[in-house]
């Protein structure tokens, strides 16, 4: 490349659909001339399969991240290998992605570095991702409620861990939850060839636990972790996360209680109080931040009115309490407020925290724009191994997607529209 990915991406990133090049495979030549796109697709390929021992492997990788950006409607291993050589291809394919022995987190350490040179994120991002399923032996399914939708679904649950800025933000990590039937089945776990550590959590902990694993690979920066505890044990969420030093803003509910750390407050002394009727105290205090909208597709300049205070956990047991910063935004002036955040970033000013709670939209907005046309949901097999291989290169084909297509004014998902309805 003549100039680096981070150069050359690291501002805005609206992304129209990529024109990869092809890989290196007889029925598919690569292209004579660089198209657009093409220098993400052939970096993002060296960054993550050069890990790869064998020449064979390196090549169905390759593969495999063509036929997601390239294939028409569901991204199904049998569509993904239309693209390469018809039934040969999927066979091999199939045994790449569901039977081979290639460990999948390797790769997304290699991406999440990638991504943290070229797309400059603030914070980690821990997303839900219900993944409705007709059938009843995918690994995991089980019918669950799925707030976005406000309704029971038969499907899968999984959490993503994205690196989110404001321009652009891309999943990197993964954690599929396992319900109580699977998890205490042996005869399921064996048939789809669950990993005897893959044990019982709640959707809380599956959440938590998916940004720990984060956490722990090498040269990644550390950055803010944002995901919503509204659910239930904000208590140990919080905990687990600062016992291992990753900074947290957490979405809580206006009736989580906490007691307010500031002497000079009304309230100081008075208990555990709802999250609520502390900010509802403290109106006079507001004040309005701007911030940037990318959500309708353009950068709008928006302003919010917010506050931030003091606070801390009550401890049952009488220890120490930790102190926690306090972040209620307001929609109306004249209504309590719309959404109620802590962190323990205590030293941070309420601008800067209610920006970094923006990056959760950022991220919402480009799972539906690019994430689903990358097939974060379209895995068609039953096998623990094989989603996970199948998400992993899917995060790929939607990182290529977002930078290679840097520069474009029209938003992400432009022509996206009709293809997933045409398949």
């Amino acid at each position: 490349m003549s100039t680096s990915v981070a150069m050359k991406y690291g501002t805005a990133a609206a992304a129209a659909p990529l024109t990869v090049p092809r890989p290196r495979v007889r029925a598919v030549p690569r292209a004579a001339a660089p198209r657009p796109g093409e220098d993400v697709f052939t970096e993002l390929s060296t960054a993550l399969f050069s890990g790869f021992a064998r020449r064979d492997q390196r090549l169905k990788a390759e593969q495999y991240l063509h036929g997601l950006l390239t294939a028409q409607g569901r991204k199904s291993i049998r569509n993904i290998a239309a693209q390469i050589g018809g039934p040969a291809a999927e066979q091999s394919l199939h045994h790449f992605i569901s039977s081979s022995t290639w460990d999948w987190q390797p790769m997304r350490a290699s991406l999440g570095r990638f991504l943290e040179r070229t797309g400059h994120p603030q914070a980690w991002v821990v997303r839900p991702m219900p993944i409705p399923k007709a059938g009843e032996h995918s690994v995991g399914v089980d019918r669950r409620f799925d707030p976005e939708r406000g309704q029971v679904f038969q499907g899968q649950q999984a959490f993503g861990v994205w690196f989110a800025g404001e321009e652009l933000s891309a999943p990197v990590n993964w954690r599929l939850f396992l319900p109580d039937p699977w998890v205490k089945d042996r005869t399921r776990r064996d048939r789809a060839e669950v990993p005897d550590e893959a044990g019982e959590e709640t959707l809380e902990e599956c959440a938590v636990a998916a940004a720990l694993d984060t956490a722990r690979w090498t040269d990644i920066t550390r950055k803010p972790v944002l995901l919503d505890i509204r659910g239930g044990a904000g208590r140990s969420a919080l905990a687990r996360l600062a016992a291992t030093g990753v900074p947290v803003v957490a979405r809580i509910g206006a009736g989580s209680r906490l007691a307010i750390a500031d002497r000079s407050l009304p309230g100081f002394g008075a208990g555990p109080l709802p999250a609520a009727q502390i900010l509802d105290s403290l109106k006079g205090l507001r004040r309005p931040v701007s911030w940037v909208d990318t959500v309708g597709g353009a950068r709008t300049s928006r302003t919010s009115l917010a506050t931030a205070v003091r606070v801390a956990l009550p401890s049952p047991g009488g220890e120490r309490m930790r102190p926690l910063m306090l972040l209620g935004e307001w929609d109306d002036p004249r209504r309590g407020p719309a959404r109620v955040w802590i962190s323990d970033l205590t030293q941070a000013t309420v601008g800067s925290l209610l920006r970094l709670t923006k990056l959760a939209q950022r991220v919402d907005r480009d799972f539906a724009a690019v994430g689903e046309e990358a097939g974060l949901r379209d895995f068609v097999g039953r096998s623990y191994r094989g989603w996970h291989r199948h998400i992993t290169l899917a995060s790929a084909a939607h990182t290529a997607t977002v930078l290679g297509s840097a520069g474009e004014a029209a938003g992400y998902g432009a022509g996206y529209g009709t293809r997933r309805a045409a398949g």
